[in-house]
C-alpha cells in the first residue's frame, strides 16, 4: 500500500513538472479589428508552431500566454478572411514577461509597436540601421539596371565594387552590434540570422565574447551547433581542395 501510495506521488510530481506555469503574456490591442483569430507562434524543429490563440468578436483587445524556455523570435499572425498570410505576421523578440503588441488592422505589421523586451529594444535599433543600407542597395539596384539599358560596362563594374563595399560594411556593423550587446540574446541571433555566411573567424568571435548565460541561450546553443558544423565542412572542403591537387 505504501509502494502503491509512493508511485502515486511521483506520478503527481512528474505531471506537475510537464505541465510549466506560463512565463509570457503577450497582449495589447488591434485598431479596427472587429473579427479574427490571432495566434501566437514560434519556430520550433524548423516549423512554425501555434502556442497560443484567441478569437476576437468585437473587442479589439487581445491577451495570450505561453511558457518560454528562452528568448527567442515569436510570432503574432492574424487569420482574416483574405487569407493573406504575409501581410498579417509581426515577429518580436519575446522575453520572459510581458509583451504589448499595438498595432492597426490596416498596415498590420509596418504599424505594430512592440514594448516589454530588452531584446526587441536592440532589434528595432538593428533594424532601423540596416534599413538605410537596403535603400541604399535599392539605389544600387536601380543604378545597375540603368547602366545595363545604355549597355555601360564601365558603369556597371563601378556598381559592382559599391556593392561588394556596401555587403562589407553591413557585414561588419552586423559583427560590431552582436559584439557591442554580448550580454543580450540578440548577439548569437543576428550571427545565426544575419551574417550566417560570413567568415568563420566573425561568427567565433562573437560566440566566444558571449557571456556564460548567453552562451546557454536558445540562440547561444544553436551558434554553438552551427559552429561545430561549419567546421566540418570547411575541412572537408580543404580535404577536396588537396585531393584536386595532388590529382593535377
Amino acid at each position: 500500500m505504501k509502494k502503491l501510495a509512493l508511485l502515486l506521488v511521483i506520478l503527481i510530481s512528474i505531471s506537475a513538472c510537464s505541465e510549466k506555469e506560463s512565463n509570457l503574456i503577450v497582449n495589447g490591442e488591434i485598431k479596427g479589428l472587429k473579427k479574427g483569430t490571432l495566434y501566437l507562434q514560434k519556430i520550433e524543429d524548423t516549423a512554425l508552431v501555434n502556442v497560443d490563440s484567441v478569437q476576437v468578436t468585437g473587442d479589439p483587445k487581445f491577451s495570450m500566454e505561453t511558457y518560454l524556455e528562452s528568448p527567442q523570435i515569436m510570432y503574432l499572425y492574424l487569420e482574416k478572411v483574405d487569407n493573406n498570410q504575409y501581410d498579417d505576421r509581426i515577429d518580436f523578440f519575446a522575453d520572459q514577461g510581458q509583451i504589448t503588441i499595438n498595432t492597426k488592422l490596416e498596415k498590420f505589421e509596418t504599424s505594430a509597436e512592440v514594448i516589454g523586451s530588452v531584446n526587441q529594444e536592440k532589434l528595432i535599433e538593428y533594424r532601423k540601421m540596416i534599413s538605410r543600407f537596403n535603400d541604399q542597395n535599392l539605389d544600387l539596384i536601380k543604378a545597375s539596371f540603368e547602366a545595363e539599358k545604355d549597355q555601360d560596362e564601365e558603369k556597371l563594374l563601378e556598381i559592382d565594387q559599391k556593392y561588394d563595399k556596401l555587403l562589407r560594411r553591413k557585414y561588419l556593423y552586423t559583427v560590431n552590434f552582436a559584439l557591442n550587446n554580448k550580454q543580450h540574446e540578440i548577439a548569437p541571433y543576428l550571427a545565426l540570422s544575419e551574417v550566417f555566411d560570413a567568415n568563420i573567424k566573425y561568427l567565433d568571435t562573437i560566440y566566444n565574447s558571449l557571456e556564460p548565460k548567453i552562451k546557454k541561450s536558445k540562440y547561444g546553443e544553436e551558434l554553438k551547433s552551427f559552429l561545430k558544423e561549419r567546421r566540418k565542412e570547411e575541412k572537408l572542403e580543404d580535404k577536396v581542395q588537396a585531393q584536386e591537387v595532388e590529382n593535377s
